[in-house]
């Protein structure tokens, strides 16, 4: 195989040829970093390429496998770690000047479990300035680059993560979701990306977003993601909030299906503006469920009308925990975070738990909903890619911070914490990736894996490259 062909090998494919000696850890690392090296200046996916610390680890990978020790699920598969987590061999800036430079005296979680199963990790993916926007840029490193198309949105706070999925920069990426930024990635980058329900995956230090942001990976196959999120999920004590319960078997049970699946679908949650063309793929899709012998049904979403109130004053409340860096940093600040910073400079406590509960009030009218219908089909994304030096696309309404109007799908299960994934389910005229959203019910994710299998067995996507030389 050629490097092409390397970079866009399945984990649980590459796997098997590490573990039976057919491929050598160190000579498929060194493939990978070859073709990293040549177009990462294209992508520029990276905030941080550890490349020695990869050898190394490639080495020893390669040692314990003549040897006959122990081999983990991810034994010599490559992995990339997102800015947001924190690494203790590796910069965690956080897309930041503020942070430039810092190293942490501690890994997040999910890190030291990858490794105990043999993973590489290959460095740390780009993200926006403090993951608050759902484009893909950040004063530190600069614009992401959709590898559809040069210049363009990559999606979201894990867009470095999904653009090196669709690059072919290995397998297995990590990202986080706070209000669609695992989701975001995979469908303006055309891959595949699972928000877990919360609790799944643990995340420390844990955030102080009211509980809302989400571990999940990002693939370009359902099958890898769910290899990936067995090895990533379980209980852990750092994080108060992980679940008791350990991965239940994602990858063996995947090809259970949905015969019998009550499937309701929604184009636009009863408020959303969604492009025309986004709108016919997502609509497309969503019919082809029922071949797969679901039950689907155009339903409305009464619960949705509260969403847009809500998102857009915590999204504003929750980030003035960075306003006493205004005065030293705001020269260097994208300016956009700085306006939603300062939005919410008077909001009382009065004002945020008043806000508490009407949020409150609208998770139960969505588990509510949720307990007539296994699962809700929607667009993941209202727009393809634009041009990432815009926070709007030229053809919506402009705003000095307010991204969320085409976001509006993703952000009411962060709330709610339901599992929610990106299917790619078709390409728009001009050749960029559409996403189609799959919602749960709460602890789920099994499901909705089931169900993203489903649809990728009857129009499979990870085929498709993008052409970057």
């Amino acid at each position: 195989m050629n490097s092409e062909d390397l970079g866009f090998l399945p984990a649980t494919q590459l796997a098997d040829l590490i573990r039976t000696k057919q491929l050598s850890p160190v000579e498929y690392t060194v493939a990978l970093l070859e073709r990293i090296g040549t177009l990462e200046p294209k992508v520029n996916a990276f905030a941080y390429l550890a490349a020695d610390q990869a050898m190394d680890a490639a080495r020893v990978a390669e040692a314990k496998l003549m040897s006959g020790d122990r081999i983990g699920r991810l034994h010599g598969v490559p992995v990339t770690i997102k800015d947001l987590a924190i690494t203790k061999d590796m910069p965690t800036q956080q897309g930041s000047f503020i942070h430039q430079g810092d190293r942490p005296t501690e890994d997040t979680p999910v890190v030291p479990r990858l490794k105990d199963e043999g993973a590489i990790i290959l460095g740390k993916t780009t993200t926006s300035e403090f993951g608050w926007t759902g484009v893909s840029r950040s004063p530190l490193t600069g614009i992401t680059h959709n590898p559809w198309k040069s210049g363009y949105n990559a999606g979201a706070s894990s867009a470095g993560a999904g653009a090196a999925s669709a690059a072919g920069f290995g397998p297995l990426h990590q990202g986080s979701d706070g209000a669609g930024s695992v989701r975001m990635p995979a469908h303006f980058c055309g891959v595949f990306g699972l928000k877990p329900s919360f609790g799944r995956v643990p995340y420390y230090p844990v955030g102080t977003a009211d509980l809302t942001s989400h571990i999940g990976p990002l693939t370009r196959t359902v099958a890898d993601s769910a290899l990936f999120l067995e090895v990533m999920a379980g209980p852990h004590p750092l994080d108060y909030t992980t679940l008791e319960a350990g991965p239940a078997a994602y990858h063996a049970r995947l090809h259970e299906g949905i015969k019998g699946k009550r499937i309701a679908y929604s184009p636009d949650l009863g408020h959303a503006r969604v492009d025309p063309d986004i709108a016919a793929l997502a609509k497309a899709a969503a019919e082809r469920f029922a071949a797969l012998g679901a039950i689907v049904e155009e339903v409305p979403t009464p619960w949705a009308a509260a969403g847009p109130d809500l998102i857009r004053f915590f999204w504003s409340a929750h980030l003035t925990r960075l306003k006493p860096r205004l005065k030293q940093w705001q020269s260097r600040m994208d300016p956009g975070l700085v306006a939603c910073i300062e939005a919410s400079a008077n909001v009382s406590i009065d004002e945020y738990q008043a806000a508490r509960e009407r949020k409150m009030a609208y998770v139960a009218a969505i588990h509510r909903w949720f307990q007539d219908w296994d699962f809700l089909l929607t667009p993941a994304v209202s727009v393809a890619a634009f041009p990432a030096d815009r926070l709007m696309p030229d053809h919506w309404p402009q705003h000095a911070w307010d991204w969320v109007g085409w976001a509006e799908f993703s952000y009411p299960f962060n709330m709610a914490w339901n599992p929610a994934a990106s299917v790619p389910c078709g390409v728009t005229a001009g050749g960029l990736p559409v996403g189609l959203q799959i919602v749960g019910k709460r602890f789920d994710d099994l499901g909705v894996l089931q169900a993203s299998a489903a649809f990728e067995a009857i129009q499979p996507w990870a085929g498709r490259r993008p052409a970057l030389g």
